[in-house]
């Protein structure tokens, strides 16, 4: 007989909510199944968990033909949670990823709204010590998630990064992009720097930018960051810091 055993994982807010769900699933009850905790799970800020629980059942093998028939064994299957329109991606392996990718999971989620997210590690700054993690969320329709000058964006990022940093031990730095708006909106900024680069070069004067976000000013300073004849400054108090582009030969303001 094949001594493999039906298992089946589950996710879920809570470690109880998950083993209620597993057994209502298998139609069993808690003494006929092995019970593992994956994951026990973590609360963000204001209530809201950056990781969701997730356990492993395992059907108890019977012992006596009266509860054992010879049949099948059930194959190894696993449910994951309910999403109508949009598989989950995996959830990365790093802690720190899979905090972040959960998180903003969890705040769509309370925004009823379906979606797609992955995350992975952006480049380092030469003013960080940890590279960022940047969150993609594809979807139908999320233009509700950017809002007017990106400003609900924003918002669903302030609050994932202090979701996420209340959970890890390290400070990170979460950037949360939709349907590549960012990524346009990257090479706009990058376009804008070495434009203004050689106004302040065609001028001799430092060039100050518009108040930008400091997602938007690191990629200024990056963008500009080997120029060979100009430097940058951020200046200025949030929510109006600022960017200025200097020539190395002549600082006049």
């Amino acid at each position: 007989m094949n001594s493999k055993r039906a298992t089946l994982e589950v996710i879920a807010p809570s470690v109880e909510e998950a083993i209620d769900k597993g057994l209502v699933e298998l139609g069993l009850p808690l003494d006929a199944v092995e019970v593992e905790v994956l994951d026990e799970g973590s609360r963000g800020l204001f209530g809201l968990r950056g990781r969701q629980a997730r356990v492993r059942l395992t059907v108890i093998e019977a012992t006596t033909p009266e509860t054992a028939p010879e049949s099948t064994p059930s194959p190894e299957f696993e449910i994951s949670p309910d999403e109508e329109s949009f598989p989950e991606a995996e959830s990365p392996e790093d802690e720190s990823l899979r905090a972040a990718q959960d998180t903003v999971k969890e705040l769509l989620s309370l925004m009823k709204i379906k979606a797609r997210v992955s995350a992975r590690y952006g480049e380092i700054d030469d003013s960080e010590t940890n590279a960022p993690i940047y969150i993609d969320i594809r979807g139908d329709d999320l233009s509700i998630l950017i809002g007017k000058r990106s400003e609900t964006l924003n918002a669903l990022q302030y609050i994932a990064r202090l979701i996420v940093n209340k959970e890890l031990t390290h400070p990170v730095t979460v950037v949360i992009d939709v349907e590549g708006y960012r990524d346009r909106r990257e090479r706009q900024i990058r376009q804008l720097a070495r434009r203004m680069a050689d106004q302040a070069l065609k001028t001799g004067r430092r060039q100050v930018l518009e108040p930008m976000p400091a997602n938007e000013r690191r990629l200024i300073h990056m963008e500009l960051r080997n120029h060979p004849d100009v430097f940058t400054e951020s200046i200025g108090e949030e929510p109006h810091r600022k960017v200025t582009i200097i020539p190395k030969d002549n600082n006049q303001i």
